[in-house]
């Protein structure tokens, strides 16, 4: 009996830079600002503010992950819209660069006396340990979580 549910998610990923990701997925898991959460077919609409992490997802067995750096997700049942300030494939990340963007906001993390200072370094660091992750994900071990 058919439930009239969709049984795939028509995944739209854009920053202002362009689109990043335009295809039919099986499902994925989104950095919200409150934390993770997953979406499969036929999920309850909701509009979700983003946070700083990994999106990742899957097409059948592979997954397929990339940085997503705030902004909003729109979720219908059969459709997933991701409008994200920053956004990179595993693949354009120079991991060199994004180590070192690391390692300097860990020495301003250490060297930091005011709380305004903080909030900055700290997102800085997210975001290098996120490129880390999606760029060694790619590279060494491929997709998946």
């Amino acid at each position: 009996m058919d439930s009239g549910l969709p049984d795939k998610l028509d995944l739209r990923v854009v920053t202002p830079t362009g689109e990043l990701v335009n295809q039919t997925v099986d499902e994925l898991v989104a950095p919200g600002a409150e934390g993770y959460f997953g979406v499969r077919p036929g999920h309850t609409p909701l509009l979700a503010t983003l946070g700083i992490g990994e999106l990742s997802y899957r097409t059948g067995e592979q997954w397929q992950s990339l940085t997503c750096f705030s902004g909003f997700c729109e979720v219908l049942p059969g459709r997933v819209t991701v409008l994200a300030e920053i956004g990179e494939r595993a693949e354009d990340i120079d991991l060199g660069r994004a180590e070192a963007e690391r390692d300097r906001a860990l020495t301003r993390l250490r060297a930091i006396s005011a709380e305004a200072e903080y909030a900055e370094a700290r997102s800085s660091y997210d975001r290098a340990v996120t490129r880390i992750g999606v760029a060694r994900r790619k590279r060494d071990i491929g997709p998946g979580l």
